[in-house]
């Protein structure tokens, strides 16, 4: 098939059969046309037609290796710098065209497969049938340009104790049977970003088993379509209200549902299992094989394709209602300014101190995008939306609907809710725009979104410092200290 179009993914997505709960109501049929998650839907059908727009193709697609079809460019196996520029260059047009708000495109599971698929020494420590049978994997989601999530903790119950003991072990999803063709799995994963919607759910560990044989249960890798028997998703609220574009700029495009996951005996055939026990290896799943690395190449220019939209809003509100010149706004818009430099710098920087991994992958340099996945969410992140609110102040309040002006009050909104540039509809777009990016349900869940993408910043901070080489800087204070 190669690269899919929008029609094609909405036509299979309505093909499935899964089990999901949303409002209090059960759906397992035609999702694409279901209310709540239709929108969003739609949204990712059109990243779909990027890929056959002239003007995209041949960023957004290459020649497949086994096929000659064109597949997505994120399933791209970085061998060299270009190769890194290139995958960039494609994250950047889906990025772009959703401003960073969505976080679960195609292309980042597409990332995570990608490295996976090569990481031959790390699987061959457990078994290298784990690494061919996710090479395998990676190809057919590669050539039928599969999208999918993932989920990876445990739900969210007792947290003083561990996944293994919440609930006397029977929460969190664990393998409570291994057959001759497969496993079994029962329990609770969270949390699903855009399952609803996707083709394929992978289960990847959580990265904290502690290696006890405790933990052996929960030390697994897989992946099951979403329709799986026994596969259900429980869905959160909308965050819209089901109003236009106009009083719902991007709560009505780009909202991505979010779901826990409940595995009733799910069955998991073989071909289909990359890694059972070994928790060990569950904890080095992403730094041992360079996923983390090309997941986090995507997140970081996902998230400059963010901060770019948002140096970009505060500026429009600026220029709206002329207060360019205050020097307070302008040292805010410096520091928007800084943050996008700073975010190029960072893939810039990453992909030229790229190096060969054991199996002949390119990785960009980890330090670098560790540095920006701990910088970002904790200091960049929540700034963006406080200097919107900052700018837009009471604007962000006195906001008519759409419908307002169509109605008998349209002279006097016409007359007292312009602005310096802009006449009162056109004022009331941008800030329905500010409201919807900085004070509304979809931006509240945006900011706590950015805040634990990676996981816990703390637990964050603390890997980074146990993992940065900081003896040779050590050295130089020593030896500094030691001259005469």
């Amino acid at each position: 098939m190669g690269a899919r179009t929008g029609q094609q993914y909405l036509d299979k997505l309505n093909a499935m059969t899964p089990e999901l709960y949303v409002d209090g109501e059960k759906v397992t049929s035609k999702v694409a046309e279901h209310a709540a998650f239709r929108d969003n839907a739609l949204t990712y059908a059109k990243l779909f037609d990027l890929q056959h727009d002239p003007a995209h193709r041949d960023v957004l697609t290459y020649e497949s290796p086994t096929t000659g079809e064109r597949v997505g460019t994120s399933f791209l196996v970085p061998r060299s710098e270009e190769d890194l520029k290139r995958r960039r260059a494609a994250f950047s047009v889906w990025a772009e065209y959703s401003n960073g708000f969505l976080g679960r495109t195609g292309d980042y599971m597409n990332s995570s497969l990608t490295a996976l698929s090569t990481a031959k020494k790390f699987f061959s420590q457990a078994d290298p049938v784990f690494g061919e049978r996710i090479e395998k994997y990676y190809e057919m989601a590669r050539e039928n340009d599969l999208l999918a999530t993932h989920t990876l903790i445990p739900p969210q119950v007792n947290r003083s104790v561990s996944g293994s003991q919440q609930g006397g072990g029977n929460l969190s999803a664990k393998v409570v049977e291994e057959r001759e063709d497969g496993i079994v799995i029962r329990g609770a994963r969270m949390l699903a970003t855009i399952a609803p919607i996707a083709d394929e759910l992978l289960v990847f560990p959580s990265t904290v088993l502690r290696g006890t044989p405790e933990d052996a249960p929960y030390s697994y890798a897989f992946a099951v379509p979403n329709d799986a028997p026994g596969l259900k998703y429980f869905c959160r609220a909308g965050l819209g209200h089901g109003r236009s574009t106009f009083d719902e700029p991007l709560a009505s495009r780009f909202e991505e549902m979010d779901a826990v996951v409940v595995f009733d005996d799910v069955f998991v055939p073989n071909e289909r299992v990359f890694l059972l026990g070994h928790p060990e290896l569950c904890n080095a799943w992403y730094s041992e094989t360079g996923a983390g690395a090309l997941m986090t190449h995507q997140v970081v220019t996902r998230t400059l394709a963010k901060t770019e939209f948002y140096l970009g809003l505060a500026s429009e509100i600026a220029a709206a209602i002329g207060i360019g010149g205050f020097q307070h706004i302008q040292q805010d818009l410096s520091e928007l300014i800084s943050y996008v430099e700073i975010e190029k710098a960072v893939l810039r920087a990453a992909e030229a101190d790229g190096k060969l991994s054991e199996d002949g992958v390119f990785l960009p340099k980890w330090e670098v995008l560790n540095a920006a996945r701990n910088w970002y969410p904790t200091k960049v992140s929540p700034r963006l939306t406080e200097i919107i609110r900052k700018f837009s102040a009471s604007g962000l309040m006195a906001l008519p609907g759409e419908a307002d002006f169509e109605a008998d009050g349209r002279p006097d909104i016409d007359t007292y809710l312009q602005s310096a540039t802009l006449p009162a509809k056109d004022r009331a777009r941008l800030f329905k725009l500010a409201f919807d990016a900085s004070v509304s349900s979809f931006a509240g869940r945006e900011s706590l979104y950015e805040y634990f993408f990676f996981g816990d910043p703390v637990r964050m901070a603390g890997a980074q410092v146990n993992a940065y080489p900081r003896e040779a800087l050590q050295e130089r204070v020593r030896e500094l200290l030691s001259r005469d």
